[in-house]
C-alpha cells in the first residue's frame, strides 16, 4: 500500500481505498501516454491532497520528473491567475467551479504560458470553455476518474477530443457495460487494469482489506461508449 483515501460519501458511509504503489505508478504512465507533458513543462496544482485529483495532480508529475508548483486552497481566485502568471504555468489542474471563477476575475494575459487546463470532478460547463477560449486562448480538457482507479479513468487530449464526453478510456484499462433494468442504451461501467485499488476497507470490518471481485471495480455509473471509444456519462445507479 502506497495512500489511503477515504471516498466522499455520497454512496453512504465513506469508505477508505487503498492504492499501491503499482496502481499510481501504473495511473502516471496511462496518462502521459496519451497526452503530450513533458519535462520543460510547469504544472500548476491548488487541490487538496486529500481528495484523489489533488493527489494524483501532485504524484503523476512529481514522479515524471516535471516540475511542480502548489499552492494550499483552489478558492483564492484573485491570487492564484497572478501566481499562475508569476511561475509561468503551463499547464493547470482543476474542476469547472474553480476554472470559471479563475476566468472570471483573471487579467487576459495572466494564463499567457498556459498550453492547456484539464478538469475533473465536474462536467465542464459550455460556457466556462468558451470563457476560456475566447479570453485566454486556452483548450480545457475533460476526464472521467475515481479514487479507486488511482485517479483517471478516460480523458480528451489535443489529438482525441470530443466536446461533452469525458474523451476515452485509458490505455491497459479493460472496461464492460453490465446491463441496467430500464436504461435501454448503455449500462453500468465495470473496470479491471493495474492502476485499479487493491480494494475497500470498511467501516463494519475496520482494517480488512477487501479487493474488488475478481479484480473489477464497480464505478456505479450509467455510461455510453461510442462507436470510436468515447465515454459520456449518463448518471448513477444509486
Amino acid at each position: 500500500p502506497a495512500a489511503v483515501l477515504f471516498t466522499s460519501g455520497s454512496e453512504g458511509t465513506p469508505k477508505a481505498v487503498v492504492l499501491s504503489h503499482r496502481n499510481l505508478q501504473a495511473n502516471k504512465a496511462q496518462i502521459l501516454s496519451v497526452i503530450a507533458i513533458n519535462t520543460q513543462d510547469r504544472i500548476f496544482n491548488c487541490l487538496p491532497m486529500f481528495h484523489s485529483f489533488g493527489l494524483g495532480a501532485m504524484i503523476i508529475p512529481v514522479l515524471a520528473g516535471i516540475r511542480t508548483f502548489f499552492y494550499p486552497s483552489p478558492l483564492h481566485y484573485r491570487i492564484i491567475p497572478e501566481l499562475s502568471y508569476d511561475t509561468m504555468t503551463t499547464v493547470i489542474f482543476g474542476t469547472d467551479t474553480f476554472l470559471s471563477a479563475y476566468g472570471r476575475v483573471a487579467h487576459p494575459y495572466d494564463f499567457f504560458s498556459i498550453r492547456f487546463a484539464v478538469v475533473g470532478a465536474e462536467k465542464l460547463k459550455d460556457t466556462t470553455a468558451e470563457l476560456w477560449a475566447n479570453k485566454f486562448g486556452v483548450r480545457i480538457f475533460e476526464g472521467y476518474g475515481a479514487t479507486e482507479a488511482s485517479l483517471v479513468i478516460s480523458l480528451n487530449t489535443p489529438m482525441y477530443c470530443k466536446r461533452g464526453t469525458v474523451g476515452r478510456i485509458l490505455p491497459g484499462l479493460q472496461h464492460r457495460l453490465e446491463p441496467v433494468p430500464g436504461i435501454e442504451q448503455g449500462g453500468k461501467l465495470e473496470l479491471k487494469g493495474d492502476n485499479i485499488m487493491l480494494g475497500y476497507m470498511r467501516h463494519d470490518r475496520p482494517g480488512v482489506l477487501q479487493p474488488p471481485p475478481d479484480g473489477w471495480y464497480d464505478t456505479g455509473d450509467i455510461v455510453e461508449i461510442d462507436g470510436n471509444d468515447f465515454i459520456s456519462i449518463k448518471g448513477r445507479v444509486k
